[in-house]
């Protein structure tokens, strides 16, 4: 019986593919990925832990003075336009530079841009978020296509590989709170930021060093001359525009009115979303099959989004709900002194690396009887709506014990783990084979609007009362689990197959 259609990118060996087990089971190649993101992610999320903290606090405290409205709404801004650049992001590695050269490139544009926000200044600040939204935009789906590509489709080790790939990522997600939260909570905010920018560095010269191990994954490029013409007409305009955030960042302009901005982007980014899935499920450049195919992706896309949009609020409301409602004090200990509230940020990342080799052998060992992509999805909303849903009596306490928010962690690192690593392999999967790095970018785009609303509801961390917050976040979560398991046998017959 024929295997269905593979849409991971052809360039993975099927010899090498089914016989390299040298790093765990798995290709070599891995590797060399695995700690790729450990760097990009221990420069993210060790700088995350630390930005709306910083922006909150006061000018005396070296701080920003945002008020929450303010800092929500950068926050959100922030995360939201680095995921929602990896749409474009695998559209040029697609078409122009291939995947192997765009996640080289992005890397270096990160590094520059913490370094940047080392500098004390509010100009360097904006700057600095600025590069680092552009060189996430370009490493971030690509890395991600490239693990894909060291499977051939019959691979049972896949979703397996994206879960220990997705360790790497919270290797270096779980580290970085603790070192980069110590240098800026304790020393100073912008020794944190610097801290970012080394590991960043280091994860690019290691990536230079070990491509060796990629073989042919990442190289090809599928683009004409005519999009080559294109690309450097868009690099233009970057450079251009570059020049104009320059100015204004430095000037201190950029800083006005940060909840208009926010506004803006928020209806821009819904009209993005219905414009181009309206694309995606209507054009004749795909078939039928791969039309459906997207339509499964779209409620995937749906589920991921609401998903991120309670899962990060880790980095701005549950935050601040450590900073201000948690008794930091309850863990003080001789050895790193104050408990910091940046520190929580390390709690997913810790649980997560305990807990997934557990998932990849689940889902290794149930082998076909595997739950599909959508029953996955489900459990994954089912399990952050319950952390949330475990603060609500709590929440109206200023002094709450750091157990509770521990419980949170550990519920959304259950969530996450049926959720993230399956949707990665998901949209691998499902993309046609000569669009796979632009699929990839629409599942960093569901997180880009995770993460906007996510942010948003930050910034209005003052305006209600708690319980009702968490409350509205954790009913929305289990609603839609709920419409998700009715969904599960409509969507593997749209799938075609694929699980």
């Amino acid at each position: 019986m024929p295997m269905p259609e593979s849409p991971v990118l052809a360039n993975a060996d099927p010899s090498v593919a089914r016989w390299d087990k040298s790093f765990f089971g798995h290709p070599l190649g891995l590797s060399t990925l695995f700690f790729t993101e450990f760097g990009e992610r221990f420069s993210y999320y060790g700088m995350r832990a630390l930005l709306i903290l910083f922006m909150v606090a006061t000018v005396q405290n070296g701080g920003l003075g945002f008020p929450t409205s303010k800092a929500g709404s950068v926050y959100g801004l922030y995360t939201a336009t680095g995921y929602l650049l990896c749409l474009p992001g695998g559209w040029v590695a697609d078409r122009i530079i291939g995947p192997r050269r765009a996640v080289l490139i992005g890397g270096v544009i990160i590094a520059l841009g913490h370094f940047t926000m080392a500098i004390p200044r509010i100009g360097a600040f904006y700057l600095g978020l600025f590069f680092i939204v552009i060189g996430t935009g370009l490493l971030k789906p690509n890395v991600s296509t490239m693990v894909g590509s060291l499977y051939t489709p019959q691979d049972v080790r896949r979703d397996a590989g994206f879960s220990i790939f997705y360790m790497g990522i919270n290797l270096g997600a779980g580290i970085s709170p603790l070192v980069c939260g110590y240098l800026g909570e304790n020393i100073n905010w912008h020794y944190g930021f610097a801290a970012a920018g080394v590991a960043m560095t280091l994860g690019v010269i290691q990536y230079v060093s070990c491509a060796k191990y990629l073989g042919a994954a990442g190289k090809k490029s599928v683009g004409n001359e005519e999009d080559r013409r294109l690309f450097r007409k868009v690099a233009i305009g970057a450079v251009f525009v570059l020049a104009i955030v320059g100015v204004l960042s430095f000037s201190g302009l950029a800083s006005i009115s940060a909840e208009a901005i926010s506004d803006a982007f928020g209806a821009m980014l819904a009209i993005l979303v219905v414009v181009f899935f309206g694309w995606l499920l209507t054009s004749k450049s795909y078939t039928r099959i791969e039309r459906r195919r997207f339509g499964v992706i779209l409620v995937l896309f749906l589920a991921a989004a609401l998903f991120w949009s309670a899962f990060e609020q880790a980095g701005s409301t549950l935050n601040l709900f450590a900073e201000r409602n948690t008794d930091l004090h309850a863990w003080d200990f001789p050895l790193w002194g104050r408990f910091r509230a940046s520190y929580f940020q390390s709690f997913n990342s810790a649980f997560l690396i305990l807990l997934a080799p557990v998932f990849a052998v689940i889902w290794v060992k149930l082998g076909h009887k595997n739950p599909s992509s959508t029953a996955k999805f489900s459990w994954g909303l089912f399990f952050v709506a319950l952390g949330f849903a475990i603060l609500i009596p709590v929440s109206t306490s200023n002094n709450v014990s750091p157990w509770w928010l521990t419980l949170t962690y550990l519920l959304h690192t259950i969530g996450e783990l049926c959720l993230s690593p399956v949707g990665l392999s998901a949209m691998t999967k499902l993309a046609p084979q000569r669009a796979v790095g632009m699929v990839m970018g629409v599942w960093f785009l569901a997180t880009s609007v995770g993460n906007f609303i996510g942010g948003r509801i930050a910034s209005v961390y003052e305006k209600f009362p708690l319980p009702v917050l968490f409350g509205l976040v954790a009913g929305f979560c289990l609603l839609l689990a709920l419409v998700l398991v009715f969904l599960i046998r409509p969507m593997k017959r749209l799938s075609e197959g694929i699980k």
